[in-house]
C-alpha cells in the first residue's frame, strides 16, 4: 500500500483522476466504497482511505488479492479482472468514461455517474455562453437572460411566445432535418457536448500557466553550474522542456481547431455540420481526457511541492523532475501523438 496526498475536489464526478467503484457492478463489498486513482506516475491504484492527516491509501490492482485474504475469492476474482480493464482507461473524466467504459464492455449502476455535479455545471455557467450564444441569437435575434444551460434553453424552446421566434425555430428545424418537437433533444445533446467541451477547457486553462512556470523553474535548473557541467543530465532537462511544450501547443491546437468547427456550424448550419462536430469533439475526449489528466496530475504535485517560500535546490529539483516527472511523461506523449491533427 502506497500513501499520496493530494487535494480531492467535493464530487468524484467532477475529476479526470478518480473515479468511484460504485459507479460500476462490484461484488466485494470492502471495494464498493473505494475510488480508483490515477497516481502521480499515471499509475492505476485503488484509494481506500483518504484524508488530511493520514494521507490516502492505495493498493495496486495486482496486490488486491493478498490484501483481502478474508473476502470471497471467486468474487474478488471477478473485480479484480474489472479493475485491471478500468486501470487501462487514461482518465476516469466522465466524458472519456462514457466512451471507455462501453468499449470495454463495462456496465455502470447509474448514468447519473457519468455526469457532471450540480456545482461543477454552475461553475461553468460563464463558458457555456460563448456556445449558447449562437443558439439563442439564432432563434431570438437578441440574446436573453437566464438561459446559461441547455435546460434552460429547453424550456424557453418548448413554448416560445414571440412569432418571430417560432419561425426561426422552424427554420432552424428545417436546417437541421428534423421536426421542430424535436429540437428540444437537439439542444440537449448540443448542450452535453459543448458542456463537455468547456470542462475540458477549463482544466487546459487551469494547467496551462502551470507548465509555463514549471518550465522556467526547470530553466533556472539548467543554468546551474551542477547541470552545466554535465552533459547527459542537462540533455534529459531539455527533452523533457520539449515533451511538455510539445504536448502544451499540441492539445491547445487542438481546441482551437474545435472553436474554428464550432464557428463552421453557425456559419453554415446544416445536419450533417452538427454530426461533424459532435464526432469531432466525442472522437477526441479519450485523448484530451487523458492528456489533460496526465499533465494536471504531474503540475498540481510540483505546485504543492514546491513554492515560493521553498523553490528547491538544483538537486531536489532533479530528484523531483527524474522521479515525479518523467514516469509516465511518455505515455502523455504517445497518447497525443496518436490522435492525430484535427483537420481545419
Amino acid at each position: 500500500m502506497t500513501e499520496e496526498e493530494k487535494p480531492r475536489p467535493d464530487d468524484p464526478r467532477d475529476s479526470l483522476h478518480m473515479l468511484p467503484l460504485s459507479t460500476i457492478p462490484i461484488e466485494t463489498p470492502v471495494l464498493r466504497r473505494a475510488l480508483l486513482v490515477k497516481n502521480n506516475r499515471l499509475e492505476t491504484a485503488v484509494e481506500m482511505f483518504s484524508g488530511a492527516e493520514s494521507g490516502s491509501g492505495h493498493i495496486y490492482p495486482a496486490d488486491l488479492k493478498d490484501s483481502f485474504p478474508e473476502v470471497d475469492q471467486d468474487l474478488l476474482d471477478a473485480d479484480v479482472k474489472k479493475i485491471r480493464k478500468l486501470g487501462l482507461m487514461p482518465s476516469f473524466d466522465v466524458y472519456s468514461c462514457r466512451i471507455s467504459l462501453r468499449s470495454l464492455g463495462i456496465e455502470v449502476n447509474s448514468q447519473d455517474a457519468l455526469r457532471l455535479s450540480d456545482q461543477k455545471n454552475l461553475e461553468l455557467a460563464d463558458r457555456m455562453k460563448e456556445f449558447t450564444r449562437p443558439l439563442i441569437l439564432q432563434v431570438f435575434g437578441s440574446e436573453i437572460d437566464g438561459t446559461d444551460s441547455a435546460s434552460d434553453l429547453i424550456g424557453l424552446l418548448r413554448n416560445p411566445d414571440k412569432t418571430e421566434a417560432m419561425r426561426r425555430l422552424n427554420r432552424l428545424a428545417e436546417e437541421l432535418k428534423i421536426n421542430v418537437t424535436e429540437i428540444p433533444n437537439f439542444i440537449e445533446d448540443y448542450g452535453d457536448i459543448f458542456l463537455s467541451l468547456a470542462y475540458f477547457r477549463d482544466r487546459l486553462d487551469h494547467v496551462v500557466p502551470i507548465i509555463d512556470n514549471f518550465l522556467s523553474w526547470m530553466d533556472e535548473l539548467r543554468e546551474t553550474w551542477m547541470i552545466k557541467n554535465d552533459r547527459p543530465k542537462d540533455k534529459l532537462l531539455a527533452g523533457v522542456n520539449a515533451d511538455l511544450s510539445d504536448i502544451s501547443g499540441s492539445i491547445t491546437g487542438r481546441f482551437e481547431s474545435f472553436d474554428r468547427k464550432t464557428k463552421d456550424f453557425w456559419d453554415d448550419i446544416s445536419a450533417e455540420r452538427f454530426r461533424e462536430v459532435r464526432r469531432l469533439i466525442t472522437d477526441h475526449h479519450v485523448t484530451v481526457g487523458g492528456v489533460l489528466c496526465g499533465l494536471t496530475l504531474k503540475m498540481d504535485h510540483w505546485k504543492r511541492r514546491f513554492t515560493k517560500q521553498n523553490p528547491g535546490g538544483p538537486q531536489a529539483r532533479l530528484e523531483f523532475i527524474m522521479g515525479e516527472i518523467l514516469p509516465g511523461l511518455d505515455q502523455i506523449k504517445r497518447l497525443e501523438q496518436r490522435a492525430g491533427s484535427v483537420r481545419k
